[in-house]
C-alpha cells in the first residue's frame, strides 16, 4: 500500500533543474500543471480515500510527470490537504455570492437551504471527501491550517437572516446558528449520501431530477416550518 510518507523520486526533470531558464510562460505551465494535479487528486481521493488512492494514478490522469507532485505538495497527504482545501475554498467563494440583504428573512432563508441543497446536488465529490476524512477523524483538515482559518460566510449570512426574522416576528428566537446549519446540511446530506441504499430500500428512484426537485422543496419547506414562531 502505498504511504503518504513516500519520499519523492530521486529523479530530476528538466523543468525543475534550471528554473532561471524558464521561457516567460512556464508559469502558466507550472500553474496548469498543479491545477491539473489538483483536480485528478479531487477524483480520485473521491473514488478511492486518501488510503485507496495512488500518487502515479493521480499523476497519468493529470498528465504530468509524478515528481510534481512532490515539488508542489511535498507528500501524498500534501496533495490531499490540497484538495480539500480547493474543495472548500468553492463553497466558500460561492457563499460569498449570495445576496440576502436585499430579501425579506424567510425569502433569504428559502434561498439559504436551497443553496446547501443545490450545492450537494452539484459536488458529489464533496460528499465523498467528506465521508473520507470523516473516517479519518478530520485529521488533514486539522493538520491544514489554511482549512482551520478558512471562515464560511454562511454561518455569518444564516445567523443574520435568522436576527432579522426574530426581529419581524417571523421566526422564533434561540435558535443557534451553528446546530441550524447542522440540521439543515444534515437533512439534505444524508439524503445524496445515502441515496442508492435509500432507493433500494423503498423501491423507488431517488437519483432523478424529479426526486431532486421534490427532496429539495420538502426540505426547504421542512425548514422553514421548524422556524414559524
Amino acid at each position: 500500500m502505498e504511504k503518504y510518507s513516500e519520499a519523492p523520486p530521486a529523479a530530476q526533470t528538466p523543468s525543475m533543474a534550471k528554473p532561471a531558464r524558464r521561457r516567460p510562460d512556464a508559469g502558466g505551465r507550472a500553474s496548469n500543471a498543479r491545477q491539473a494535479l489538483i483536480e485528478s487528486a479531487i477524483n480520485n481521493f473521491a473514488a478511492k480515500g486518501f488510503a485507496g488512492a495512488r500518487v502515479d494514478e493521480i499523476s497519468t490522469e493529470a498528465g504530468v510527470n509524478k515528481q510534481l507532485v512532490y515539488h508542489y505538495f511535498s507528500s501524498k497527504q500534501g496533495l490531499y490537504q490540497a484538495a480539500l482545501e480547493h474543495v472548500y475554498s468553492e463553497i466558500r467563494a460561492k457563499e460569498k455570492t449570495l445576496s440576502l440583504e436585499a430579501l425579506d428573512p424567510r425569502t433569504a432563508m428559502e434561498q439559504l437551504v436551497g443553496f446547501s441543497f443545490d450545492y450537494l446536488q452539484d459536488h458529489p465529490e464533496f460528499i465523498a471527501l467528506l465521508e473520507d476524512e470523516n473516517r479519518n477523524q478530520g485529521r488533514y483538515i486539522l493538520e491544514s491550517a489554511e482549512l482551520r482559518s478558512m471562515h464560511s460566510p454562511f454561518i455569518e449570512m444564516l445567523q443574520e437572516t435568522l436576527d432579522r426574522g426574530v426581529r419581524g416576528g417571523l421566526f422564533p428566537p434561540g435558535y443557534d446558528a451553528i446546530h441550524l446549519y447542522i440540521s439543515i446540511a444534515g437533512i439534505s446530506y444524508f439524503f445524496f449520501s445515502n441515496n442508492h441504499t435509500l432507493s433500494a430500500i423503498f423501491g423507488t428512484p431517488l437519483g432523478t431530477p424529479q426526486a431532486y426537485a421534490a427532496r429539495r422543496a420538502h426540505v426547504i419547506a421542512f425548514v422553514m416550518n421548524a422556524l414559524r414562531p
